[in-house]
């Protein structure tokens, strides 16, 4: 942890809060206000495959298990200012769901991927309060890679599959790098950005690996969203209903996430923050020390 800790002075700043980044070699929390990075620092030595957040929940899918840290519940924003990032007591334990490629949320509940495909579905809360959470899997047909979960979305090498009724049931496309089921449902594929309407329609061409949206979206709606294909960043324009690409990235974009701007985090550890006007960019960067960065995880309010 020594080699990345880093302490920085928000004052006290509104709107602080924790993103959590996956990395191979651990889990780092970056604690940011607006497009400020504050401190930042190793959370949990477990290298991380994915990471998903609820409002009271981190999740990382690892090579052993689906590991999960229950944050605290409440003003995130003050502990955030006040917390000392040297002296957590944070600790992710495990869900006895096994080895995982990929996480993600249905609500307040998890979503998890096996390597061999298998898909399950951790409820936040139990039947009754004597039960113990376990794990529910999925039924499915022709499931074999999990590149992606988001919502009740599943993005694979054969296509997406939604969550239904405890099965997963083929929703079309093929090759998915990557989905998003806040506001509209979209889809980062092989051959282009596609979103969800009467079918899957091409929002934009070309070989797309990531696509995210502002989970605090209203459902048919979208308004911050944004997408990733090769060097080049696109933004969803609302008030035009058009994508449009508004900035480039020298290295990989792994994740994007969304707080009062837009945050993003690239496979060797560059930290991403948007300007207030993230439309006009450029971003600030800063390196948070660690690299093969896999995603990251900003916990929401519910």
């Amino acid at each position: 942890m020594d080699a990345i800790e880093e302490k920085r002075v928000y004052g006290g700043r509104e709107g602080a809060l924790e993103v959590y980044v996956a990395s191979a070699i651990g889990v780092v929390r970056v604690r940011v206000a607006g497009d400020t990075v504050g401190e930042f620092g190793l959370c949990d030595r477990t290298p991380a495959r994915d990471i998903a957040a609820t409002g009271e929940t981190v999740a990382i899918a690892t090579d052993e298990d689906v590991q999960v840290l229950d944050i605290e519940r409440g003003d995130r924003e003050a502990r955030a200012a006040e917390a000392d990032a040297n002296e957590s007591d944070e600790t992710f334990v495990g869900t006895g769901f096994g080895p995982a490629v990929a996480v993600g949320t249905h609500g307040s509940d998890l979503i998890a991927a096996s390597p061999d495909g298998d898909v399950a579905r951790l409820p936040a809360e139990a039947d009754t309060d004597s039960e113990p959470h376990e794990w529910e899997f999925l039924e499915h047909n022709g499931v074999a890679t999990v590149r992606a979960i988001a919502g009740g979305l599943v993005g694979t090498d054969s296509g997406v599959y939604r969550v239904h009724d405890g099965e997963l049931d083929h929703a079309g496309l093929s090759d998915v790098r990557d989905v998003s089921a806040a506001g509209v449902p979209l889809a980062a594929t092989a051959d282009g950005l596609y979103k969800l309407g009467n079918g899957w329609m091409e929002a934009l061409e070309g070989s797309f690996e990531i696509v995210a949206a502002d989970p605090q979206t209203d459902p048919g709606r979208l308004t911050r969203a944004h997408a990733v294909s090769g060097e080049a960043i696109y933004g969803y324009d609302a008030d035009a209903e058009t994508w449009t690409e508004y900035d480039r990235s020298t290295e990989s974009i792994v994740g994007i996430g969304y707080g009062k701007t837009v945050y993003a985090v690239t496979e060797r550890g560059s930290f991403l923050s948007a300007t207030p006007d993230d439309s006009a960019g450029p971003w600030r960067s800063q390196t948070i020390g660690v690299g093969d960065v896999t995603g990251l995880a900003v916990p929401r309010d519910e």
